[in-house]
């Protein structure tokens, strides 16, 4: 193949090795298997839709696929998707000429007029061809007008036309043109399969490049072909014919990759000083900071894939220094560290992005990622106070207990009889709780004191997280209910005593408000600790399930699902349980709400 036109122009690489048939296609098997088994058996359908990111190949299939279904030569006279011989009409084709092909780009052609021009034109039949194929590229950009004139056409074309949209934005193209078309998502590129497509078009056009800059190529293709080879026409270029891996990394101002690790390394055993003069040593050689703190988290994540799947460290686009060392970090640093670094990379990257000073902004995410390296996370921090707090429980007589300055260390520390006299008080305000912690910090003789009967049991019981709701709900404090309700996962409970899980949504302060009303409320000292266990069900989950549960069993009876398909539109919304009449607590038409009564049904409520 020429790299040069009849009129000399240079043609980019990305043009010249464009695929001209389905074998040529790389990494869309799925696609060209599902057209091979249509087009065998006759089962040709009158429109698709492409869909993918830029670059794989979405314009290129809809030529070959409009060139597979006008595919005729001497021997062969009917649509196939074996085109290793060129047909009569297949070179128009694929070059955007053929008078029977057309190709409409609809980011310029938006308007009804422009597919009103299409509707009148269907009617005829092709010049030569045997089909009129309408190939209209990103088709999302085409207006609410266009898109209801074309339903019908598109619906119930002539059968000498075909229709082949493409899309980067599947998601803006209606469901009613979606409906009738069949859909293929073409895949982003592997970069194993990128890397060997670059080797063998380096190969036919000789020019020498070594493994390294075809991955970092493939890598900065983000699984796309034309950016891939666009990459590499500009690599060639800036190293006069010569890629190497220096001149690869000098144009996209990439950072070498075991210095990249080295940089990781530092951080993740806490020597900032040595961190930041290599960040600052890969600045001065040309390094983007953003990019140096890209690649420090892709790094982190190809180190927790090895971690969970080791056969990822067998990536041929890996460099031998991300693949033996990655391994090695992989074994050595736990998910607690890896989730924490990707986290604090992925916030800093963006204010790294949106500084006007992102040199000094990403050096001070380096800092922070060195001395956050070793810190526990909350639910460790949250545990190792609970096991410190339950050995404070236990009265000494020796003198003061050693504590951390806290006043509810020191309110655990104190002795029953010290306290005692004094809840009422605590729970006011700040004020009494630090003349409880002056009191405490003194040395207390412990003179054991037999509790009266009544003191052995809590005044209100609390058994569930029910019981707290219904506590809030007599306290009237209706925003501590809706917490509860929507936040809140029992682990355990007893007397004085409550392990929950919480939701991610929970507000961080939800833990010790519990303890403090649970404390007011009932007149009992209560000690709420956050467990890692998953515990029950919100009551709010449950209420929802069981809902949902009641509403699936209206559907499924015979006489709901008789009123629904006579009343078409109707909806069930609502799901009462009918009570026999008089029943205490039942509502006074003998129906209560989901969660109440007998299993029997009462009347629908329709929605129109």
């Amino acid at each position: 193949m020429d790299t040069k036109t009849a009129d000399s122009a240079y043609r980019v690489l990305a043009r010249k090795y464009r695929p001209q048939n389905f074998d040529d296609l790389v990494g869309q098997e799925p696609m060209v298997r599902t057209l091979t088994n249509a087009f065998e058996t006759g089962r040709i359908a009158q429109a698709w839709m492409l869909t993918g990111v830029r670059g794989v190949g979405k314009t290129t299939t809809a030529r070959i696929l409009a060139r597979a279904l006008n595919y005729k030569t001497a021997e062969i006279d009917k649509p196939t998707i074996d085109l290793s011989v060129p047909g009569e009409h297949c070179q128009a084709i694929m070059e955007g000429r053929h008078v029977d092909v057309i190709e409409m780009d609809a980011a310029s052609h938006t308007g009804i007029d422009d597919i009103r021009e299409i509707i009148e034109q269907v009617r005829y039949r092709p010049v030569s061809a045997r089909y009129k194929v309408y190939i209209i590229d990103e088709v999302h950009m085409l207006s609410n007008q266009a898109f209801n004139g074309l339903l019908k056409t598109l619906e119930e074309p002539p059968p000498h036309v075909k229709f082949i949209f493409a899309t980067t934005e599947i998601r803006k193209v209606p469901i009613t043109v979606l409906s009738r078309c069949q859909r293929f998502d073409l895949r982003r590129i592997d970069a194993n399969m990128l890397t060997a497509l670059l080797k063998k078009i380096a190969d036919k056009e000789s020019i020498t490049v070594d493994a390294a800059s075809l991955a970092m190529i493939a890598r900065a293709g983000e699984g796309s072909a034309r950016d891939s080879l666009s990459i590499f026409d500009q690599a060639i270029a800036h190293g006069a014919g010569n890629v190497d891996a220096e001149t690869v990394r000098s144009m996209l101002g990439l950072a070498d990759r075991a210095r990249i690790i080295d940089l990781f390394e530092m951080l993740m055993r806490g020597d900032v000083a040595s961190a930041l003069r290599e960040f600052r040593a890969q600045y001065d050689v040309g390094a983007d900071p953003s990019v140096v703190l890209s690649d420090l988290a892709d790094f982190n994540h190809l180190v927790t894939r090895i971690r969970f799947t080791p056969d990822v460290a067998d990536d041929i686009s890996l460099s031998e220094d991300e693949r033996l060392r990655g391994r090695d970090y992989a074994e050595k640093l736990s998910i607690r560290v890896l989730s924490r670094t990707w986290q604090m990379l992925l916030k800093g990257i963006a204010e790294v992005d949106a500084s006007n000073r992102p040199v000094q902004a990403a050096e001070m995410l380096l800092i922070r990622l060195a001395h956050a390296a070793d810190l526990p996370t909350l639910d460790e921090a949250l545990k190792s106070l609970e096991n410190g707090a339950s050995s404070s429980l236990q009265p000494r007589s020796d003198g003061p207990r050693p504590g951390n300055g806290g006043g509810e260390t020191m309110n655990r520390a104190a002795p029953a009889d010290a306290v005692a006299p004094m809840r009422g008080s605590v729970a006011s305000g700040g004020g009494a709780t630090m003349r409880l912690v002056e009191q405490s910090a003194q040395p207390v003789p412990v003179v054991p004191v037999q509790p009266a009967a009544e003191e052995l049991a809590p005044a209100v019981p609390v058994t569930s997280i029910a019981d707290i709701v219904a506590l809030a709900d007599k306290q009237r404090n209706m925003q501590f209910k809706i917490l509860v309700k929507n936040c809140v996962r029992l682990v355990s409970i007893k007397p004085g005593r409550l392990e929950i899980n919480l939701t991610d949504d929970a507000p961080k302060t939800l833990l010790t408000d519990l303890s403090q009303k649970l404390s007011e409320w009932t007149g009992t000292r209560w000690m709420v600790s956050l467990s890692r266990e998953q515990g029950g069900r919100t009551i709010n989950e449950t209420e929802t399930a069981r809902r949902d549960s009641m509403l699936s069993d209206a559907r499924a009876d015979p006489d709901v699902a008789a009123i629904l398909s006579r009343f078409p539109g109707a909806k069930i919304i609502n799901v009462r349980i009918a009570t026999p009449a008089g029943q205490a607590g039942g509502d006074p038409d003998g129906m209560d709400g989901i969660g109440s009564g007998d299993d029997t049904l009462a009347p629908v409520e329709e929605d129109d």
